[in-house]
């Protein structure tokens, strides 16, 4: 029996929806030679992330293998796929494959992050093979909500890994590639040892829509508005920009793009070839000729993102431009969960100027880019896999998945972040457990999650914070009263007098009292003098506050 074993580690993207990586490898237990496909991001929010730009996964068990690693395959150009690349690439150091779109746009990032633009090496569509060390890895065409999305064909010694990627089962996708199930089948016919598949939609139980579906009713809503017209999107969804402006200019309307994130992605589409016939655009400078009945926006922002161009209208103008009572808003774009709060907060500031705002709930404006269950059930059925493992969801999504898996006799496995699987036998079994995590991007710096930096934040901003000053002199005597700032708190408490003064007054007593020992000891006196700190906030407001405390002595 053969020592070497083929695996599948995922480090982001399994347990979540987001942060996806997915490393494979092949050899002798330790000395696999590995690949990684994917490096995206998960974006933060005020409540468990404060102030951080980006999170990442933790890619530490693969950085101290990185002489093991033989390249990064990335399946297409959305964030939490591609968005970590540039930011970690100089902890791996090995060529980034991906087909000319994705590479266009995985090239500016990493000259944003000042590396060589020429480690990423654009491949071609299948049958078009990479060959790495034990791996032949390949990409073929799949239908998804930014172009040229990729599926990876990966053989190994141990049989052939089929990558689904983010897809769906779009015959008219307007750009990009239909998906083909002849091709599918095709690639599958000698046999596919395993499945690795999308799982977001697996609790949708109708069939997906195509992205042709939406154009009528996108005109015909837009013919009927008397005033300007402004749509929202992701950005990356170049069919659906393209779907919009295409229903604008059937109406009548000229178009404007507003927002770096949607000139970008258009200018990156039309470079490689991959969009067509987009409507021509007007600049907004040059919309201010142009009667605001005859002018559609198509803005980023479809998440409520605060400094998207979305948003900067629902607070006033954006490069000239402003909505007005009797104006349209569209949402042609689904909310993911957690960005609820931002995007009604656009709602009602548009509903306050008399915008009226249509969003995806009745289906005819939006279509998802992921398979819902019946189109997971006809892959299975194309792929006809030995092993089933689904990625890309929550934990709730992966084990409806593998039941799916399981009710079709595939044996399935539900493998989150840090489950090494071996998928060599008949069925997949847990090889090894990896401890996994995040890193932040903080500003222009990276630091862990359990770095104590986010908690503490979050610690200020629920009980405020109280800087103490004591001064003493050579003799280890106060000298004066210690004093207090307070930041985040109450100025008055229970005794009806100013918090800062009660506090301090609490400080000098504890310090006319405390021993030479106490006084010359920094460790000793800081403890102390934060408990009574905190103490004398609880009685008199209620809080226990973070207390810094800093002791200058004379000498």
């Amino acid at each position: 029996m053969s020592s070497e074993r083929l695996i599948y580690l995922p480090l982001g993207g399994a347990g979540e929806i987001g942060m996806n990586a997915y490393v494979y490898g092949y050899g002798a237990p330790g000395k696999e030679r590995l690949i990684l496909v994917d490096l995206g991001v998960a974006f933060p929010d005020m409540d468990t992330t404060p102030g951080v730009d980006l999170i990442m996964p933790d890619i530490s068990w693969l950085a101290e293998r990185a002489d093991q690693l033989e390249g990064i395959f990335i399946t297409h150009a959305h964030e939490d796929h591609i968005g970590a690349v540039a930011h970690l690439y100089s902890r791996l150091n090995v060529p980034v494959y991906a087909r000319a779109f994705t590479a266009n746009i995985a090239r500016r990032k990493m000259e944003e992050q000042g590396h060589d633009p020429d480690a990423v090496v654009t491949i071609s569509p299948w049958p078009e093979v990479t060959k790495l060390g034990p791996f032949t890895i390949g990409a073929v065409p799949i239908s998804h909500s930014i172009p040229e999305s990729g599926g990876l064909v990966i053989d190994s010694p141990a049989g052939r890994v089929i990558h689904t990627g983010d897809f769906k089962l779009d015959a008219n996708p307007i750009v990009g590639e239909a998906f083909d199930p002849d091709l599918w089948a095709e690639i599958s016919k000698d046999g596919v040892q395993a499945l690795v598949c999308d799982s977001t939609n697996v609790f949708s139980p109708h069939a997906g829509r195509s992205e042709s579906d939406l154009g009528d009713n996108i005109t015909k809503l837009i013919s009927e508005a008397s005033g300007m017209v402004a749509a929202t999107t992701f950005a990356s969804n170049v069919a659906r920009v393209k779907t919009l402006a295409q229903a604008g200019e059937r109406a009548g309307r000229s178009i404007v793009l507003l927002g770096r994130a949607m000139r970008r992605m258009i200018e990156a589409s039309i470079e490689t070839g991959v969009l067509s016939d987009f409507p021509k655009v007007v600049q907004p400078e040059e919309a201010a000729d142009i009667p605001r009945e005859n002018l559609m926006l198509i803005t980023t922002g479809s998440q409520g993102e605060r400094r998207a161009a979305t948003a900067q209208l629902a607070r006033g103008k954006y490069r000239g431009m402003e909505l007005k009572e009797g104006d349209l808003f569209l949402f042609s774009s689904k909310t993911i969960p957690g960005n609820e709060k931002g995007v009604i907060w656009i709602i009602n500031q548009f509903s306050e100027k008399g915008v009226d705002v249509v969003d995806d709930s009745s289906g005819l404006y939006h279509v998802s880019g992921h398979a819902n269950r019946p189109d997971l059930e006809q892959m299975h059925d194309i792929v006809k896999p030995k092993i089933l493992i689904p990625m890309h969801g929550e934990h709730r999504h992966l084990r409806q998945h593998a039941r799916l898996g399981e009710d079709k006799g595939i044996a399935s496995a539900i493998a989150v972040n840090g489950m090494m699987i071996d998928l060599t036998g008949d069925t997949p079994k847990v090889a090894d457990y990896i401890d996994t995590g995040r890193t932040y991007l903080d500003g222009s710096v990276k630091i862990g999650a359990m770095d104590g930096i986010v908690r503490d934040r979050i610690r200020m901003a629920l009980n405020g914070h109280v800087v103490v000053t004591a001064i003493l002199d050579e003799e280890d005597e106060p000298l004066g009263e210690p004093w207090v700032d307070l930041k985040g708190l109450a100025e008055t408490g229970q005794s009806n007098a100013a918090l800062a003064e009660v506090m301090e007054e609490d400080l000098n007593q504890f310090l006319m009292r405390a021993g030479k020992k106490t006084l010359k000891d920094d460790d000793k006196l800081e403890q102390e003098l934060k408990r009574i700190a905190r103490q004398t906030a609880q009685s008199e407001i209620g809080k226990k506050p973070e207390v810094t405390v800093v002791v200058s002595r004379m000498r």
